[in-house]
């Protein structure tokens, strides 16, 4: 690494010190995370063609992780229209290296017909069913069998499920591997943005991260992303893997 290049890197490790510990600030992220909720505001963006429904923060973070770990499987669970498989696909294809697994409890026709005719579906596995049933997590531990894994967990966001999640899918991953957790920010939200839905504050992806990382020593919040990231729906929510 050159001089100026580490230079860099160390301003930028006291920016996010700084960064970290600027409450204001933070309060203003969460504070347009709220506002933005009632407007769907994340679901106005596309990635190549499908609508990806996240926070550019966390897309970016994101492709951080992926080209840091250079995973031979990403493993997803929650699909939906499909925009963040496509995603995580268009990075595999840009480091040529890696296969994205989506699974869904239901993957509606529409959504499975324009993912098969997308140009990154030679990049894909789609598997219709729920991610804590034991035959799709057997089917995708098979696929994951002494391959680097990045797992991402994104559908039912009730604790229990989350929490189920965590424990069957945590052992895929090895040291510095990732395990995100998306819509922690749940726990963070008034009670009036999520009362429409089964899970709300004290039940949610948030409090099924505590309880896990209670009860499994193997990972920690990433730090350094929780500070760089002001505007997410998934604070607490990237996991590193300290240990094999």
């Amino acid at each position: 690494m050159s001089d100026s290049l580490k230079a860099f890197y160390d301003d930028r490790k006291n920016s996010l010190a700084s960064l970290e510990q600027d409450a204001l600030l933070r309060k203003t992220g969460q504070d347009f995370v709220e506002r933005s909720i009632p407007h769907k505001y994340t679901f106005n963006f596309d990635w190549m063609g499908r609508p990806i429904i996240q926070h550019a923060e966390d897309i970016l973070a994101m492709q951080e992780i992926i080209f840091r770990m250079q995973p031979d499987l990403i493993v997803e669970t929650g699909v939906a229209h499909g925009g963040s498989s496509v995603f995580y696909a268009s990075m595999c294809r840009l480091m040529g290296k890696g296969h994205v697994v989506g699974i869904d409890i239901d993957i509606r026709p529409h959504n499975r017909l324009a993912l098969e005719e997308h140009p990154m579906y030679e990049h894909i596995t789609l598997i219709e069913g729920s991610s804590t049933d034991l035959s799709v997590v057997n089917q995708v531990t098979a696929m994951a069998k002494d391959k680097r894994v990045l797992v991402i967990l994104d559908s039912n966001h009730t604790h229990d499920h989350v929490l189920q999640e965590l424990r069957l899918y945590s052992p895929l991953t090895h040291k510095d591997d990732y395990l995100v957790v998306f819509d922690t920010i749940v726990e963070n939200l008034p009670d009036a943005l999520v009362n429409d839905r089964p899970w709300g504050k004290g039940d949610n992806p948030m409090t099924a991260v505590k309880q896990f990382l209670k009860e499994n020593g193997r990972f920690e919040v990433d730090r350094e992303m929780e500070a760089k990231l002001i505007i997410s729906m998934a604070p607490h929510g990237y996991l590193r893997c300290l240990k094999d």
